[in-house]
């Protein structure tokens, strides 16, 4: 019986590592597609966010399944109920990815008032944490999930600067408003999954010690 549980564990382990690296590349195409104005890859994005839903159906399904079947003992329990949280974070992610997209096809006829270097730089921060938090639950790795967690404050720099440069081009020149709120939107849903990112973190610590990080100093 717990050969077979352990079997399933495992079956849960690589359905979430294949949903973090459906994300991630939906946020690696969202940015690449934002960056060369590219409709075509923008729609793509947006289309494959109900393969994400499923997966997320799927992984759901599986730990209800071993909830109900297997009877598992404490340290399961935590791991499993983590992993039905870590999903839900997944799955926002791949909706912040389609809003990324869904602004990169309104602004596709339209000169960028700005460089989007530091917009490149938050996708590139949020995907490393992406990866590293999924990294650290398969591996029961604390001090990994704990490097993503830290790892947030870079990401929430970036948006600080990305938030002031625009703020100060509206007060230049307010007709830009319009394509600076957008930008500004690209760089708060970058910036949110950064915090989806610290989430899974979080839980990762949870199924591993049983406290959640996020419980201090609350």
């Amino acid at each position: 019986m717990r050969n077979r549980f352990d079997r399933e564990l495992v079956r849960l382990n690589n359905e979430l590592i294949e949903m973090g690296s459906m994300i991630e590349k939906s946020i690696e195409t969202a940015v690449k597609a934002m960056v060369n104005q590219d409709v075509e890859l923008a729609n793509r994005v947006i289309e494959s966010d109900d393969e994400i839903d499923q997966q997320e159906r799927q992984i759901e399904d599986l730990c209800l399944k071993l909830l109900l079947q297997q009877q598992p003992v404490a340290k399961d329990l935590r791991l499993i109920s983590s992993a039905l949280k870590m999903v839900t974070d997944m799955e926002r992610i791949g909706d912040h990815a389609t809003d990324i997209s869904e602004i990169t096809i309104a602004l596709a006829d339209k000169s960028y008032i700005k460089k989007l270097e530091h917009i490149q730089q938050m996708a590139k921060e949020t995907m490393i944490m992406l990866v590293k938090s999924i990294e650290a639950f398969v591996n029961k790795d604390i001090e990994e999930a704990d490097s993503v967690i830290k790892r947030d404050d870079v990401v929430d720099d970036l948006f600080s600067k990305v938030k002031t440069e625009l703020v100060q081009m509206i007060h230049e020149n307010v007709d830009v408003g319009e394509q600076a709120t957008d930008l500004l939107m690209v760089a708060k849903y970058l910036e949110r999954i950064g915090d989806h990112a610290t989430n899974i973190s979080e839980w990762v610590i949870f199924s591993i010690t049983g406290t959640h990080p996020g419980e201090k100093g609350k």
